[in-house]
């Protein structure tokens, strides 16, 4: 299963790959993006053998890529494992974050810390959030958190 915010970062790629805006992606398409974006002049021949291995039904003559077909190219579904890890740190987080905001703040991470028996004040859990606040928002997102916790 690919995770939902996966599937929102490269729904904009796919848009933007979509030249003529019909919802899929030809090979044709697949190449001038790939030369825009990455400067590689891919062959119209590997072009094609890309869309065919990630398309799941073919258009006549033409392959084409839906936009699932393509977030399965560029994001494959995660393994098992990875989804239960996934699992372990929604909960994990939920713990931290701020109930229906999607984030930990400076006091919601530092009422979790004082349940937990460490007294730290307002500003250490400030200090505390923009070392791994990466969109510099004040607070810390569940990716944010996830990054915090591979590293």
């Amino acid at each position: 299963m690919v995770h939902a915010s996966t599937a929102e970062r490269f729904s904009s790629v796919f848009a933007s790959f979509d030249r003529d805006a019909d919802g899929r992606i030809s090979a044709a398409e697949l190449r001038l993006c790939m030369k825009a974006a990455l400067g590689e002049d891919v062959s119209a021949e590997d072009a094609k053998a890309l869309v065919a291995s990630a398309s799941a039904d073919a258009d006549g003559d033409h392959r084409l890529l839906d936009e699932q077909e393509f977030l399965w190219l560029v994001a494959p579904p995660e393994t098992e494992e990875e989804e239960e890890r996934r699992r372990g740190l929604r909960e994990a987080f939920a713990m931290y974050e701020v109930k229906g905001e999607g984030c930990i703040t400076p006091a919601s991470l530092m009422r979790m810390l004082a349940r937990l028996g460490s007294e730290q004040g307002i500003e250490e859990c400030r200090a505390m959030i923009r070392r791994f606040d990466l969109n510099g928002d004040g607070v810390v997102c569940f990716d944010e958190f996830k990054a915090m916790m591979d590293a």
